[in-house]
């Protein structure tokens, strides 16, 4: 991704969340200065701005510490949220059900209601890795991810791969309407390996309204 002047740049604000462990830190500084940087887990947050070349928006990328005890702090950085970013270890199959219901409480928050996802599937580069359309299906994304623009994006902290498309995809949904998302995703969903059942599902579930209740 690309670094240049943000004078004339907008910016937005992006989250990024995730358990503890699944790279947040890693992917961010990573993409910000192309540098593989040993980490230690996140207490508190880390900020970093994200320039691109190829489009007028700046991302204010917010990494929130993703332990146990910093997860009842993520609500005091909803407000203006503009974009989410979700962070999964793909290594790890024994907390995927930890990450879902994480991932799934953040969503029923009211003042995310419609603000764009992309879950980076993390470790991609690591034996055993579970796939995206593996991923997808044990998040339940097709329940949690009704009536908002979101994609699944496999990529690898430590060698780069996927980062800069994943950060571009945040940027194409925060700036695309949902409906005109559809066959694009559609398309950038069979390439990663859904089935066409899967993918079905996927369209339909961006397609309907449904509204979720604040849970906390």
């Amino acid at each position: 991704m690309g670094l240049r002047s943000s004078k004339y740049q907008k910016q937005a604000q992006v989250l990024l969340l995730g358990l503890d462990g699944a790279g947040k830190t890693t992917l961010l500084y990573k993409l910000k200065h192309n540098e593989s940087v040993a980490t230690v887990p996140t207490v508190g947050f880390n900020v970093e701005m994200l320039e691109t070349d190829r489009s007028n928006l700046a991302l204010t990328v917010w990494d929130i510490g993703g332990q146990k005890k910093m997860r009842p702090h993520w609500k005091h950085h909803y407000t203006d949220t503009a974009g989410l970013v979700f962070a999964v270890d793909s290594s790890d199959l024994t907390r995927l059900d930890e990450a879902r219901k994480e991932l799934h409480r953040v969503l029923r928050c009211k003042s995310l209601r419609g603000v764009p996802l992309v879950v980076f599937a993390n470790k991609q580069d690591l034996v055993g890795a579970l796939s995206p359309a593996y991923l997808c299906l044990k998040l339940d994304l097709k329940v949690v991810c009704e009536g908002r623009a979101w994609f699944i994006q496999p990529c690898s902290a430590t060698t780069g791969v996927g980062l800069e498309e994943g950060f571009r995809r945040v940027i194409y949904l925060m700036k695309t309407p949902l409906e005109q998302t559809q066959e694009d995703i559609k398309v950038k969903m069979r390439s990663k390996g859904l089935t066409v059942t899967a993918v079905k599902q996927v369209i339909c579930c961006r397609n309907r309204r449904e509204s979720f209740s604040e849970t906390g």
